[in-house]
């Protein structure tokens, strides 16, 4: 039985299909995670049961996705001491109130955050935070970020063979 080390939290099942893109990624490392629908409103007692014993459950890091007012990220923070990955989900006004709540946090109570409905980069943060103590973790971003920049390159070679009459390179 494996161990989650990285809690997927989001504030509603109707934000999975922004979520499944971390569950890719972390699936994609190897790296075990949970997955749970909590709301900072709808189910208080459950997400202060939760964040209070996060760690003792062996978690290292939490991604907290939520849209609208999107407290869910600073409230388990605020009861916690990993670190928290906020994700602002794209469910009214574009996204930009959740990207507000969540990046606005008071002293003390900090939270990571990506960008709108970016669930992969959450992803790779929680995997950078969790390769600063675990080697294996460390080569594998390393290789991800390599095949990365061999992509671009490929890329920018691809481009030299694009012709038009004023096009220089």
């Amino acid at each position: 039985m494996m161990n989650p080390r990285v809690s997927i939290i989001m504030g509603s099942v109707s934000d999975l299909p922004v979520l499944q893109k971390a569950a890719t990624i972390l699936n994609d490392f190897e790296i075990p995670f949970e997955m749970h629908a909590l709301s900072a409103h709808r189910t208080p007692a459950e997400v202060e049961g939760f964040a209070k014993n996060a760690q003792s459950r062996g978690l290292e890091v939490i991604i907290a996705a939520a849209g609208m007012a999107a407290h869910l990220p600073g409230v388990i923070a605020s009861m916690t001491t990993l670190p928290v990955i906020g994700l602002p989900v794209n469910s009214t006004l574009d996204g930009i109130d959740a990207l507000l709540a969540i990046v606005q946090m008071p002293p003390g109570i900090p939270v990571a955050t990506v960008g709108i409905n970016a669930a992969g980069n959450a992803a790779l943060l929680a995997i950078q935070i969790l390769a600063l103590k675990d080697e294996a973790v460390q080569k594998k971003l390393s290789a991800y970020k390599a095949d990365l920049k061999d992509k671009i390159v490929k890329a920018n070679q691809e481009l030299a063979d694009v012709k038009y009459p004023f096009k220089t390179n």
